[in-house]
């Protein structure tokens, strides 16, 4: 096998990845016990092997270029998978460690994992949680991302899915909305009232509602004069200020009905449910902290 780096070029990369984490040379120079002016050659090495540039340089900071964030994301994600293969020949890591990069829409994770991370992080203290909350489908080759989750199965067949809950609508609106213009009694109804919108962020269209009719689940379009875009909670905001019928997912509404604040309509179209996926890449080895938190999430 001929070699495609040698000890140098591996230690630029993590120098590299040093200055990429602490926006800074010196301080990378420190963490690593060398110069700054070593970083600096070492990065220039890089820069002049790749061809582009991987930071822009001012005199009070450094930043990462497009393409040397681009660069940096893979070259951690390399970097920490050779942590783990030392970890693992050597069996050193019988613990879970590291940092671990999930993604997840709005409304699973303010509802649903993030009250529950401290209990994870309770039972295995050294690993460290990036949490990119979004409803904006990510590119895992791209961005580092060890597992996302995700309000539908991914078309990308490298991705394995596992379903983590079916989660029921039900459509809400406030006492002092429905006094004001009406309770509907069919779904057919909506088309006179303000009905919320949510755009669906990977297709730019408004997400449409769902019921059961005659025995078949239905998607029903509404239209209104509010659209939340990114922010699926946003809805959520709006319909308990009387804005209008919002159909949302029964745990982010939970409490409110409970308390009277909001009031479900249409219960007797209701039960259909829209699932959470677990996603993440096919991989021969997945690091131990990636296997914890699957296995943590699937039991919760």
């Amino acid at each position: 096998m001929t070699r495609l780096f040698d000890d140098v070029q591996l230690g630029s990369i993590e120098l590299f990845c040093l200055a990429a984490q602490t926006s800074s040379f010196t301080a990378a120079a420190a963490q690593a016990g060398v110069t700054p002016a070593a970083v600096s050659r070492s990065i220039a090495r890089l820069e002049e092997r790749l061809g582009v540039r991987l930071f822009v340089r001012t005199t009070r900071q450094v930043r990462l270029t497009d393409s040397g964030q681009r660069y940096f994301e893979r070259c951690r994600q390399a970097l920490s998978q050779l942590v783990d293969a030392e970890r693992e020949v050597t069996g050193s890591q019988a613990e879970p460690s590291g940092v671990l990069r999930i993604s997840m829409p709005t409304p699973y994770a303010h509802y649903r994992l993030l009250p529950r991370l401290p209990q994870f992080r309770q039972r295995y203290p050294q690993v460290r949680i990036d949490v990119h909350v979004s409803n904006r489908n990510i590119d895992f080759a791209d961005e580092g991302y060890d597992l996302a989750i995700r309000g539908r199965e991914p078309a990308d067949s490298n991705l394995i899915a596992r379903r983590l809950e079916d989660a029921e609508l039900v459509v809400v609106a406030t006492p002092a909305y429905l006094r004001r213009a009406g309770t509907p009694q069919s779904p057919y109804d909506l088309h006179a009232h303000e009905c919320i919108q949510f755009e669906i962020p990977s297709s730019g269209r408004a997400s449409s509602w769902s019921f059961r009719l005659e025995g078949k689940t239905v998607e029903i379009p509404t239209t209104g004069s509010y659209t939340c875009l990114e922010d699926f909670l946003a809805t959520v905001t709006l319909v308990k200020s009387g804005a209008g019928l919002m159909q949302a997912y029964r745990f982010t509404v939970q409490q409110e009905l409970d308390s009277g604040q909001l009031q479900e309509v249409l219960s007797d179209f209701g039960g259909t449910s829209r699932p959470f996926m677990l996603i993440y890449p096919h991989a021969r080895h997945v690091p131990l902290r990636v296997r914890a938190m699957i296995d943590f999430l699937l039991a919760e």
